[in-house]
C-alpha cells in the first residue's frame, strides 16, 4: 500500500514566535505572517500547532488564514510573480501579459513551474497604478509592461539562475 505523507515542518523554528505572541490577544494574524515568513507558506501541521498554542480551533485559524489573500497553503517557487489585474492594469493589457507569462512558463494562475523556479499569481492590485501594467517578481517591481517585456524579464532571471548553477 502506498502512503502519501506530507513532510513534517521543523516546528522549533516557530517556537520563538509562539513564545512572544501566543498569549497576546488579537495576535493570530501576526503569528500567521511570521509562520509564512519562516516556512514560505502555511503547512497544515503549522496550522494545528498555532491553533493549539493560541487556544483556537484549527478551523478558526484556517478561517482567518483563508480570509486574507496574503496567506499561501502550498510551497511557492523561488520567485513569486504577482501580476496586477487592478483596473488600471486591466485596462492597459494585463490579460495579454498574463497569457504571455502563462504560455512562456507553462504555468496556470496560482501554479508553480515544474522546476520550482517560478510561482505565478494574478492579484487584485499592487498599488502601482502609475506604472500599469505592473508585476512584481520577488521584491522587484516592473512597470509599463508589454507581453514581450514581461517574458524578457523572466528569461533574464532564468539565465541568471542557470549561470549560478
Amino acid at each position: 500500500m502506498d502512503c502519501v505523507c506530507q513532510k513534517q515542518s521543523d516546528l522549533s523554528l516557530l517556537a520563538p514566535v509562539l513564545a512572544e505572541y501566543a498569549a497576546v490577544k488579537g495576535s493570530l494574524i501576526t503569528i500567521l505572517q511570521h509562520a509564512q515568513e519562516i516556512y514560505g507558506y502555511l503547512p497544515a501541521d503549522v496550522i494545528y500547532v498555532i491553533a493549539d498554542a493560541t487556544g483556537n480551533s484549527p478551523a478558526r485559524v484556517m478561517g482567518v488564514a483563508t480570509f486574507y489573500t496574503q496567506f499561501r497553503f502550498q510551497p511557492v517557487g523561488k520567485y513569486l510573480i504577482m501580476l496586477c489585474d487592478g483596473t488600471a492594469c486591466h485596462v492597459n493589457g494585463s490579460a495579454r501579459i498574463a497569457s504571455a507569462v502563462q504560455e512562456y512558463l507553462n504555468v496556470e494562475n496560482g501554479g508553480t513551474t515544474a522546476d520550482g523556479l517560478f510561482s505565478f499569481s494574478i492579484v487584485a492590485c499592487l498599488g502601482c497604478c502609475s506604472l500599469s501594467p505592473v508585476m512584481m517578481v520577488g521584491e522587484d517591481t516592473y512597470g509599463s509592461l508589454t507581453p514581450e517585456k514581461a517574458v524578457a524579464i523572466l528569461r533574464e532571471i532564468q539565465e541568471k539562475e542557470a549561470a549560478q548553477t
